[in-house]
């Protein structure tokens, strides 16, 4: 039995989406393998020590930031806590060290941004041999130090060419970068479509005859919602507002000219994308490559308030003609035109992106575990 760690954190929400849909996947192939789900900030603070200092686990505190769109000025607060984490770093590579002597995987995969150094050195001092696997779940890295490092002998799982130049061009070897084609996305996205359409959307109230857009901001929504429900007030919209309630309420209370269904925290995302003709949210790499997946065209927004390590996917969509980028509220109006007057050439673009991330790494990974028990040549 392969003892696989999953190394993933809850900030976003999309690490441990990730890890998830990986760790099915890997059970699936019946490969042998046996799957830990690893919490990076459960390992480094065992005692909970920063829960009970300031009353919420740290990546709380950077999910309501989403939910209330407070992102602006986020690039310089990550060189912040890139500056902490390197002067941390002694300390947490011997907390590090101590989890993987307790615990021996066979092969450890990091679904997580920030802590690659940390993770690979104790790994690698620990138990020499054992193979590191970086999975970018962003379309791109933000360097430096974001989810690439420099001068470690480990491998690389890259979603889009952009990010495989990337890795190259820091001088990691050929043979230890490996190209998927798009980003982990759970299995539920590529089941069957719906059968009937226009019945579904009758019976949760929307009119079959009209154009129609899904609106989601993440697991935790965001009050951005509010202002896109006002400004689109004559579009059918179905409204994802994730664990947001208050928001969905804020939502429900808004007048609209058109039929409107918001949605609270749902397991079944993929039923709602099929439910709509085009996709209204950020350019995080999770919701983008669903939608995609789902054969919906984009509109995102790329402004001072985008998160860094989301800027990238605001020109993924534009090289790839996904849908139409804009700047700010004021022009989306103009961006749902655009797009649904070229709805027809959107979808086909949307159609020729084949993602099947998912199924290609448990081979990889098996490929790289048995690579690193071959024996050296002499």
């Amino acid at each position: 039995m392969n003892r696989i760690d999953l190394v993933y954190f809850n900030a976003g929400g999309g690490h441990l989406a990730s890890a998830q849909a990986l760790s099915g996947a890997l059970q699936a192939q019946d490969a042998g393998w046996q799957v830990r789900l690893v919490n990076l900030f459960e390992v480094l603070d065992p005692q909970q020590r920063f829960r009970k200092l300031t009353g919420s686990a740290p990546e709380d505190w950077y999910n309501r930031r989403l939910a209330r769109g407070w992102t602006l000025g986020m690039a310089q607060e990550l060189k912040l806590l890139q500056a902490l984490i390197r002067l941390l770093h002694p300390k947490l590579t011997r907390q590090l060290q101590q989890h993987w002597l307790r615990t021996e995987p066979d092969i450890v995969v990091s679904l997580v941004p920030n802590f690659n150094r940390a993770l690979y050195d104790s790994l690698n001092s620990a138990l020499p041999g054992v193979p590191y696997v970086t999975v970018l779940t962003d379309l791109a890295d933000l360097p430096p130090h974001f989810w690439i490092e420099a001068g470690q002998a480990q491998h690389f799982i890259c979603g889009t060419p952009r990010a495989v130049e990337q890795a190259r061009a820091l001088g990691h070897d050929a043979e230890r970068i490996h190209a998927t084609s798009g980003m982990i996305i759970r299995p539920d996205f590529y089941r069957p479509r719906l059968g009937n359409r226009d019945q579904e959307r009758a019976r949760h109230g929307l009119d079959p005859r009209r154009k129609t857009g899904i609106v989601m901001f993440g697991g935790h929504g965001s009050k951005a919602m509010l202002g896109i429900a006002r400004r689109l007030a004559d579009q059918q919209l179905i409204l994802v507002c994730g664990h947001n309630r208050a928001l969905a309420s804020q939502l429900r209370a808004e007048p609209a000219a058109a039929p409107r269904l918001v949605v609270e925290f749902s397991r079944d995302i993929p039923y709602y994308m099929q439910l709509a003709d085009y996709f209204i949210g950020k350019p995080g790499p999770g919701s983008l490559s669903e939608a995609v997946q789902q054969g919906l065209p984009v509109i995102v927004v790329d402004n001072a308030w985008t998160m860094p390590q989301e800027r990238y996917n605001a020109d993924w969509v534009r090289e790839h003609g996904l849908g139409v980028v804009h700047d700010s509220l004021r022009t989306l109006a103009g961006a749902v035109e655009q797009l649904t007057r070229r709805l027809d050439e959107f979808r086909a673009n949307v159609g020729r992106i084949d993602n099947r991330a998912l199924f290609e790494i448990p081979p990889l990974l098996s490929q790289i575990l048995e690579h690193a028990r071959a024996p050296s040549p002499a």
